[in-house]
């Protein structure tokens, strides 16, 4: 009689998306739990990847792993495509060879921004920076090296964890007395818990081997940088004056999609994933940070 406890391999767990993952692991006890950050696994060294993969017998692997330091890979291209491309195609190849279905996690920015109505999971890619490349490099790669592998895109990522946007405009917010932010970028955040949430009840489905590919995940409702600012101010009670500006006022070394509008309507109808506005998410993430 086979009572074996399916195990899950969470790699990169120290980012937003995996401290989640580890906050949450509670829930599901008939899952047994791998974390492991770059320094306990570098899944660009294949030959230690593989290593791992044969001293465990893993089901699932939640590619966490990740360079995110959007800017920065403009000018460290090398670094962001063999951790975002090279190590994923490692990763896909070792996962499959182990038969452990690879959920990866990707972006929008494999995306240029232009659309004007939210993005498909089949509309084409055309990544403008060297992070949104390095990503689609991944995607392609992960897919290429095992066809079970699910892909979920997201966007605008925040967390109680971590380095992002709305920890980042709370402390600016204790330190001035205004501070400028874009209100012409487009998108829609998401909350890292929830993320995580969708992410297990795809693999409690049973239906994750069936439905390979690719999917969006990001919170609901639409919003831009500066009102997201503003809802952060006004929930977190600060008196900061937040000014809207353009793009063009804020240069920076890579460039960001003016629109990152997700369509999740195949992850909700192929996994019955409910999602939850990121207002009512963010007021969850602020009182976690109180």
């Amino acid at each position: 009689m086979n009572n074996k406890q399916a195990t899950i391999l969470v790699t990169g767990a120290n980012g937003q998306l995996g401290k989640e993952l580890q906050a949450f692991a509670h829930h599901y006890p008939s899952y047994h739990f791998l974390f492991v950050s770059k320094e306990e696994l570098n899944i660009a060294d294949a030959a230690a990847t593989e290593r791992y993969f044969t001293a465990q017998s893993i089901d699932f692997c939640i590619n966490c792993a990740a360079y995110t330091a959007v800017d920065k890979a403009e000018s460290d291209a090398e670094n962001a495509f063999l951790i975002n491309g090279t190590a994923v195609a490692t990763l896909a190849a070792v996962c499959n060879k182990y038969n452990t279905q690879l959920i990866h996690i990707s972006t929008d920015y494999v995306f240029d921004g232009t659309a004007t109505k939210p993005y498909k999971e089949t509309d084409p890619s055309n990544p403008v920076s060297v992070y949104g490349r390095s990503k689609l490099q991944g995607e392609i790669a992960a897919l290429e090296n095992n066809p079970s592998t699910i892909i979920i895109r997201t966007a605008w990522v925040f967390s109680s964890f971590g380095n992002n946007f709305v920890k980042t405009m709370l402390r600016l917010m204790k330190e001035r007395e205004s501070i400028n932010v874009v209100n012409d970028q487009l998108g829609c955040p998401t909350y890292a818990a929830d993320l995580a949430a969708a992410i297990m009840q795809i693999i409690a489905s049973g239906k994750s081997n069936k439905n390979p590919g690719i999917y969006h995940y990001s919170n609901a409702g639409i919003t831009n940088w500066y009102a997201f600012a503003v809802s952060i101010k006004e929930l977190s009670g600060s008196s900061c004056l937040v000014n809207p500006i353009s793009t063009a006022q804020y240069p920076t070394a890579a460039k960001r999609p003016a629109y990152s509008v997700l369509d999740t309507t195949k992850i909700k109808n192929a996994f019955g994933v409910t999602i939850p506005s990121w207002e009512e998410s963010l007021e969850q993430c602020l009182a976690l940070l109180k």
